[in-house]
């Protein structure tokens, strides 16, 4: 007993000395690093190199009560790429700072296409100069499940995920940095019924499924690629559960549910990946919201209502995730869009099938208000248009087209966003191409 109150009074005397004093540790994660050269900085100093992804920390904490601000003070070289901070300033309060997010992109190097009625994944190299498509080696490569519809690439290129419909799994590939090439790793994994979209979270740390049949979320941590279900997964959300995207900083996942024409929105757990729905969750959209897109400041979310021929355009409040409508919203787009994507640069919105059927519209977004506008002409496409993603550059936008079993590529205009076809374009497909990833 002694003994005990001797240690208090020492660590109080300790206290009264120095504990104001005390320093907390300022970090995250870095992803999608494949340059050599990156530096990042906090409070205009204190800079630490980064040379692969993963964990970082800065060698100098900051005091209790003082502000952090972590910044790009050199971007990365050979290969040029870009890299953005998020969860980036802030207060320290009495803990240590472990959720910034640091993601490095670069123009995408490769594209995978989850063929739905030919149970299969289609493998190409892009050619960053025009867009064009080079199916690679061993090209389409068979899925391990029925029924591919969703894909997605982790944010590091080094694994893709299927979404199997029709079997009720996610399968995992590895990726050949050379070649794009895909192995599959061990067996499919389970998940509810009806996986029909997944996302990988900007920390590349879990992966999230949206079970279209069963009305909920499944969650799993990532390593090495492998999954493993994390506790309390599944995760109940809206009825028909059909796209899903987090925020650009891993702090919300948005859910549209299909079926009852709303956003579900659930915080997560940045040491666990565990969901928990926000207050007001979830948010009204319209009939038959199809897609989700959040532009990449976090600010804005859109939601594609395929029955109601509109896109409903909302605010994310930074502290809750919650979703305020945005005035004049939902926008029409005079025909059902099956799909929405929003560029790298957050100035426009592209949507499949929008417009007239088999065309491709683009909507400017107004800065200050999140609002759209018709940036111009639509272009054609393949028959169905059902998904639309750009690349990582904002160079090109792709498209798969269900029907004619085939991907569309355009030429996204600088400064005004107009779309033209990338020469050689439309390029095959497999049969029924649902879905495309890119890194």
């Amino acid at each position: 007993m002694r003994t005990v109150i001797w240690a208090g009074l020492v660590l109080a005397l300790i206290c009264l000395g120095g504990c104001n004093n005390l320093k907390y540790q300022v970090g995250g994660a870095v992803t999608g690093l494949s340059g050599s050269g990156l530096v990042l900085e906090d409070n205009g100093g204190n800079n630490l190199s980064v040379t692969g992804n993963g964990t970082f920390t800065f060698r100098t904490g900051v005091k209790n009560g003082d502000v952090y601000s972590v910044t790009v003070a050199t971007e990365p070289a050979n290969p040029t790429q870009t890299c953005t901070v998020y969860n980036g300033s802030g207060t320290i309060d009495k803990a240590a700072v472990t959720h910034i997010i640091v993601t490095c992109t670069q123009a995408g190097q490769f594209a995978w296409v989850a063929n739905q009625t030919s149970n299969d994944i289609s493998a190409y190299a892009i050619d960053s100069t025009t867009g064009f498509l080079t199916q690679v080696a061993g090209s389409p490569f068979a899925a391990n499940g029925s029924t591919p519809t969703g894909i997605a690439v982790d944010p590091n290129g080094q694994y893709v995920y299927i979404a199997n419909n029709g079997s009720n799994t996610v399968g995992v590939y590895s990726i050949d940095s050379t070649t794009g090439a895909l192995t599959e790793i061990g067996a499919a994994v389970p998940t509810p019924s009806g996986p029909v979209a997944l996302t990988v979270d900007p920390s590349d740390s879990y992966l999230y499924v949206a079970n279209q049949a069963s009305n909920d979320i499944s969650a799993y941590s990532i390593a090495s690629g492998a999954l493993t279900e994390i506790s309390g997964s599944p995760f109940a959300v809206g009825a028909g559960p059909i796209a899903l995207r987090t925020d650009p900083g891993s702090n919300y996942l948005y859910v549209a549910n299909y079926s009852d024409g709303t956003v579900s929105v659930l915080a997560i757990d940045p040491t666990s990946g565990a969901l928990t729905s926000i207050a007001g969750s979830p948010f009204g959209a319209g009939a038959g919201a199809t897609s989700i897109a959040i532009d990449p400041t976090g600010t804005y979310a859109y939601v594609a209502n395929i029955g109601a021929a509109t896109i409903s355009a909302f605010t994310i409040t930074l502290d809750s995730g919650a979703l305020a409508p945005i005035s004049g919203s939902p926008f029409s787009t005079e025909s059902g869009a099956e799909s929405i994507a929003v560029d790298p640069a957050g100035a426009h919105i592209y949507a499949a099938n929008a417009t007239a059927a088999n065309e491709i519209a683009a909507y400017t977004i107004y800065p200050s208000s999140g609002a759209l506008t018709s940036t111009g002409a639509s272009v054609g496409a393949g028959a169905l248009p059902i998904f639309v993603t750009i690349d990582p550059a904002g160079t090109f936008a792709y498209v798969a087209n269900g029907n004619s079993n085939d991907v569309s590529v355009y030429s996204i205009s600088a400064g005004t966003g107009l779309l033209s076809a990338a020469a050689g374009s439309p390029f095959a497909a497999e049969n029924g191409p649902r879905s495309i990833a890119i890194h």
